[in-house]
């Protein structure tokens, strides 16, 4: 290479270095988007402009959510897998991203290598609830009842690998039901048609079903947890009921693939002040979900639970015998 194209290569080289840099020492130099893969109005979307608001503050820039509902939360997933890997576009997800790969055959992001876990984020159960008007009184009879009831028995959920959705995969398995599935844009809209009777059951996060329960809008059924919420001591788990639903549901946030380790660092510091902060901690608490203890929300546990969970819904899913489909 001659001197004077090597010197401009060099000069080149350290600008575009410097530039990289710059960019990142800066970060953020605008306003972050936070996209929420379902509707307004739904668990993830609560949980998402809770911290959304709490992380403005720290970080000095408005956090924006956008709603990008659609395919189970995949159209979300995808979005931020191909936005530009500089920090100011982040997703909130939960089980349907790593349910997803067992589910579609035609996603085009790699769920395994397209996302930069920042951190964990809270962890509750799903409430299995049914219309007023549905003749069940307890867990065991409408257990029994969506056995026998077969196809007759409608249940929301909010896509394909939506938690939602996965929580009827459980619970087909462990009590023989074969309901009829009625997809939605998110379980806002599901919660919706359930108060107003359109749909019989649906099993949702705590989050949004706990309002409606205290509300008197929806019968409560059972818990998938182990134990039972204290913010609804009255309602049993699954397994008490006599069918072994276990199912916790825990949303993370998540950076695109390549994004540069200072924003990286900046945006798991912001997550982590959100979630010392004791206003988040008590909204929590009222609709029984919880923080993850301090140690295991990093981005490195993140990033094993991530990788676990992926594991764990490929089996499960391949267990119960649902036949891979497309997104759409």
């Amino acid at each position: 290479m001659p001197p004077f194209t090597k010197s401009l290569f060099m000069a080149a080289t350290g600008a575009l270095a410097f530039s990289g840099t710059a960019l990142a020492q800066g970060f953020p130099s605008k306003p972050i988007t936070l996209i929420v893969p379902f509707a307004a109005g739904g668990p993830s979307d609560v949980i998402g402009r809770l911290v959304g608001e709490h992380m403005s503050r720290t970080l000095g820039q408005q956090v924006v959510v956008e709603n990008v509902a659609g395919a189970g939360g995949t159209a979300g997933a995808q979005r931020l897998a191909t936005s530009t890997a500089d920090g100011h576009t982040v997703l909130i997800h939960h089980l349907a991203l790593k349910a997803a790969p067992a589910l579609y055959n035609n996603l085009r992001y790699d769920t395994a290598t397209a996302f930069e876990p920042l951190g964990m984020i809270n962890t509750g159960p799903m409430v299995v609830t049914g219309k007023m008007g549905l003749s069940p009184t307890t867990a065991s009879e409408f257990f029994a009842f969506a056995k026998t009831q077969g196809d007759k028995l409608t249940m929301a959920h909010a896509g394909n690998g939506s938690n939602s959705h996965l929580c009827i995969i459980l619970m087909n398995q462990a009590a023989g039901s074969k309901p009829t599935q009625v997809a939605y844009r998110g379980t806002g809209p599901a919660m919706n048609d359930l108060v107003a009777g359109q749909v019989d059951a649906l099993c949702d996060q705590s989050t949004s079903a706990i309002p409606q329960i205290q509300g008197n809008k929806v019968k409560a059924y059972a818990v998938t947890s182990r134990q039972r919420l204290d913010i609804i001591k009255d309602v049993p788990t699954a397994r008490e009921s006599g069918t072994a639903i276990d199912m916790t549901v825990w949303h993370g946030l998540y950076a695109p693939k390549g994004t540069p380790a200072e924003a990286l660092g900046k945006l798991s510091n912001a997550l982590q002040a959100a979630m010392k902060d004791e206003a988040i901690n008590a909204r929590f608490a009222s609709f029984g979900t919880t923080a993850f203890p301090e140690a295991q929300r990093t981005p490195a546990a993140h990033k094993a639970a991530f990788e676990a969970e992926i594991a764990k819904w490929a089996k499960a899913i391949k267990d119960a015998g649902v036949a891979t489909g497309a997104a759409n």
